[in-house]
């Protein structure tokens, strides 16, 4: 039996677009839920991994597999239904799973012959035989597996064409951000792996960068952190020879003893969520944690990087407390905190949420055309309609912000009190370049963004007065239809 598992590309995001943007190389990672479903295919199956995002293959030249698996995000799916329906068109079976087929169940089922929502691990020995007798079922139910029942992914199915590996040693986050779709999906609990196939895997993985690509390696309870802590110093003895960057919430600044262990265990930079600029857009997001006991975020991001560690700050746009200006008044705060680089992206209702709910109750869903207009669902994209920001706005603010925090004077600033300090600066002068030169290539993709969307449904809120109530009405096509790009240093 052969198997053919599919990552498909995006068409409106030219950072993975690999080879007509060689920064896009250090933006890319393997995509590990297929690996690791790859890992628990028994062996009579052969089977071919296809990432899009390194290159397109010629699907008509290759020889028909017996079942196609796909997943994908929100961002995903359009190209996603594009396969789907070529390979059904010559007769194969059609497999989807991922987060957007789990939240967009209806969606996905009028497109492929079988849908498998959740987390696909504990369900997918079954699927296998269900296709192996031709009586695929049209939905199949995941649960949340236990942590030392993940298997070891098949990385070297993707053997070429990558910077960065990719692995995942815990699922779930005790956060629960308005705009995330991780506890809708992976719970809030922290499911960390075994340590010991956590080292096992790493061994396995032929590149030295490595993204860990938990939601939250850190955690946030005193017990996940010394889980975190024991953790690293497995990596430490095992004496892997890798870098790895992952995401954390601010707290990793508060402990001393982890940062230390995160360093000696290979940590070449984080990815830390500061959302908002205001406590009040923290609020907004149900992200009230990050300023617990009144910290200096400055003085947190600054300890980070005693270690020798990079920091990445991301930050929203679009929140109701955000008004014109909001772009340098985010340029200017991460240059405050002493940010390594940022990650600016769009308020974004990802199917699954709590924001999803919110915005669709009040109309404010308009980049709605689907699936055509889920490839916008990037949160590099304004696809909603924003309290004080028009869709002009919120482009020309994202514009300014990347403009400014990526100034040649600012970049210059940095590489020099990098170089002040030892802390890496050729590593964070390749990386403000390959952000300058991808925030330049985005320019075109928001004005061709900016001309198909060009009408009243993307405005900002106003008061309903008889001259513009129709820019309140409901949008012609609305579908209640309802999930994430994730950045990497």
């Amino acid at each position: 039996m052969r198997l053919l598992l599919i990552n498909p590309s995006n068409p409106a995001v030219s950072v993975v677009k690999n080879k007509q943007n060689p920064w896009n190389r250090y933006r890319v990672w393997k995509p590990l839920g297929l690996l690791v479903l790859a890992g628990q295919t028994p062996p009579e199956w052969d089977i071919t991994v296809v990432d899009e995002n390194i290159g397109l293959p010629d699907y008509t030249s290759m020889r028909p597999p017996d079942v196609v698996g796909i997943t994908a995000f929100t961002s995903q799916v359009t190209r996603a239904y594009e396969i789907a329906a070529e390979w059904r068109a010559r007769g194969v079976p059609v497999v989807m799973g991922g987060i957007h087929a789990t939240m967009c169940l209806d969606e996905a089922w009028d497109r492929v012959d079988a849908v498998v929502t959740g987390e696909a691990e504990g369900i997918w020995p079954r699927v296998l035989e269900d296709a192996q007798r031709r009586t695929l079922k049209p939905h199949y139910m995941g649960t949340h597996v236990a942590a030392d029942s993940i298997p070891i992914a098949r990385h070297e199915l993707l053997p070429t064409g990558y910077y960065f590996g990719s692995i995942q040693t815990a699922r779930g986050c005790p956060l629960n951000c308005s705009f995330c779709s991780v506890t809708t999906f992976s719970g809030r609990s922290l499911r960390r792996r075994p340590i010991d196939k956590i080292i096992e895997e790493f061994k396995q993985i032929r590149e030295s960068h490595v993204f860990v690509v938990d939601d939250n390696l850190i955690g946030t309870r005193k017990d996940q952190i010394a889980g975190t802590k024991d953790l690293f110093r497995a990596m430490i003895r095992a004496d892997l020879g890798k870098k790895w960057i992952s995401q954390a919430t601010i707290n990793m600044a508060d402990d001393e003893e982890l940062l230390q262990l995160a360093a000696q265990a290979g940590c070449a930079g984080v990815f830390v969520g500061f959302e908002s600029t205001t406590a009040e857009g923290l609020a907004e997001i149900h992200k009230k944690f990050n300023i617990q006991k009144g910290r200096d975020f400055r003085a947190s991001v600054g300890r980070i990087q005693r270690h020798g560690i990079p920091v990445m700050g991301s930050f929203i746009m679009g929140l109701d407390v955000d008004k014109p200006g909001i772009g340098r008044q985010i340029a200017e705060t991460a240059s405050h905190y002493g940010v390594d680089f940022i990650n600016v992206l769009f308020l974004t209702p990802l199917p699954g949420t709590c924001l999803w709910e919110q915005m669709e109750s009040e109309n404010r869903i308009v980049a709605n055309s689907f699936p055509g207009d889920w490839q916008y669902y990037t949160l590099s994209f304004p696809v909603g309609r924003y309290k004080h920001l028009s869709r002009a706005d919120s482009l020309r603010e994202m514009e300014l912000c990347n403009r400014e925090f990526y100034s040649l004077k600012r970049i210059t600033g940095r590489f020099a009190r990098n170089i002040w300090s030892r802390r890496k600066p050729l590593v964070t002068l390749v990386g403000n370049l390959a952000s300058m030169n991808n925030a330049r290539l985005n320019r075109k993709v928001y004005r061709d963004f900016n001309l198909e969307h060009s009408d009243a449904r993307f405005e900002a809120m106003v008061p309903p007065t008889d001259d513009n109530l129709h820019v309140l009405a409901p949008s012609e096509g609305s579908r209640k239809h309802g999930v994430a790009r994730r950045p990497a240093i």
